[in-house]
C-alpha cells in the first residue's frame, strides 16, 4: 500500500500537489489535521473534495487551528473522518485522534494530554496484535524529534507517545509542528511527520506485501 500523508494545509490549495497525484499512483491519502487556518470551516469541505477528485480515498483529522463545527464539514465532504473513529481499508487499520496538546495560542479543538490518553486508549485497546494499524494523529509523540520547535523544545503530546509506546502501533502519521518534518522511531513505531503542506511538504509511505514500511519526506515544490 502506498500512502500520502500530508498535513497543516492551512487553507492552502497546493497546484504541486495535485500534480504529484495525478503522476503518481497512490492507495489513499492521509490528511492529519489543520485543515484550515482557523476557518471558515466550509473552506475544510472544499479542500477535502479537491484532493478526493483524483478518485483515491482520503481519511482526515482536524487540527488545532481548525474551527468549531469542522467535523460536520469532514463529514459532509468526499473524506471520510476518523477522528476518535477507526476504518479498515484493504488489510490496513486506521485510527484517529485530531486537535493537539494545550498551547500557548489557545486555539480552537486542544485536548488536556489525560483526555488525549484517555481516548486514544479506549480506541486501541481493541486493536491489540494488529501489526498494521496506523494512528492518525495531529500532534506528534513529545520528544522525538519531529516534534521540536526553533527554540531546541519539544512540544509534542505526552497522551500520543504513553499510547503509542503502550499499544506500539505499526505508523504513527501526525503533523502540527510544521519546523520538523521528519521520519523517526519510537519502538516498533514509525513516526512520519509530513511537514506543512502549504509549504509543499508530504510523505509517501509504502507497506509492503511482507508488513515491512518504509517512508520519505517529499518537497513537492522541488519536484
Amino acid at each position: 500500500m502506498k500512502i500520502l500523508a500530508v498535513s497543516d494545509l492551512h487553507g492552502s490549495n497546493i497546484p504541486e500537489l495535485h500534480s504529484y497525484l495525478k503522476n503518481n499512483r497512490v492507495d489513499i491519502i492521509v490528511v492529519a489535521g489543520d485543515i484550515t487556518h482557523f476557518g471558515p470551516p466550509e473552506l475544510a469541505e472544499e479542500l477535502l473534495n479537491d484532493l478526493a477528485s483524483h478518485k483515491i480515498p482520503v481519511v482526515a483529522v482536524p487540527g488545532n487551528c481548525d474551527p468549531h463545527g469542522i467535523a460536520s464539514r469532514i463529514e459532509n465532504s468526499r473524506a471520510i473522518n476518523i477522528h476518535a473513529r477507526t476504518l479498515s481499508v484493504k488489510n490496513v487499520t486506521f485510527c484517529g485522534l485530531g486537535g493537539s496538546n494545550p498551547t500557548p495560542f489557545n486555539t480552537p479543538l486542544e485536548l488536556g494530554e489525560d483526555e488525549i490518553r484517555s481516548e486514544l486508549d479506549k480506541l486501541l485497546e481493541n486493536l491489540k496484535g494488529n501489526d498494521r494499524l496506523i494512528l492518525v494523529t495531529h500532534a506528534p509523540p513529545h520528544g522525538t524529534g519531529v516534534d521540536r520547535i526553533p527554540s531546541g523544545d519539544n512540544v509534542g503530546s505526552t497522551g500520543v507517545r504513553d499510547v503509542i509506546e503502550k499499544h506500539q502501533p505499526c505508523i504513527n502519521i501526525c503533523g502540527h509542528i510544521h519546523e520538523s518534518p521528519g521520519v523517526e522511531r519510537l519502538g516498533e513505531t514509525l513516526i512520519v511527520n509530513p511537514g506543512q503542506l502549504s509549504e509543499g511538504r508530504a510523505a509517501l509511505i509504502e507497506i509492503d506485501d511482507d508488513g515491512s514500511v518504509r517512508a520519505e519526506i517529499l518537497n513537492l515544490k522541488s519536484s
